[in-house]
């Protein structure tokens, strides 16, 4: 019974909007869209150097997102941290 409370609560965090659904992840300076709303930002450093992390949230579904600025890394970018 919790592993199928668990796999409801899975779909949930995934119901993204037509935008959301359309960011290419994992890939730099891939485009977001209209309706992401600019959070705080934070500096991480990476084997490569340091890299920024600004968080977004979608205001059509409540998405949130990050987007990973770093150069040295062509597969940073976008990537869900929650809906």
């Amino acid at each position: 019974m919790s592993s199928e409370l668990n796999a409801q609560s899975e779909l949930k965090k995934m119901a993204l909007c037509e935008p959301c659904s359309g960011i290419q992840r994992n890939w730099r300076r891939a485009p977001g869209h209209a309706e992401l709303v600019q959070g705080a930002n934070r500096k991480e450093q990476r084997e490569s150097g340091q890299a920024t992390i600004t968080s977004y949230r979608c205001d059509r579904c409540g998405t949130s997102w990050e987007y990973e600025n770093n150069k040295a890394d062509q597969h940073a970018g976008w990537s869900v941290v929650g809906g």
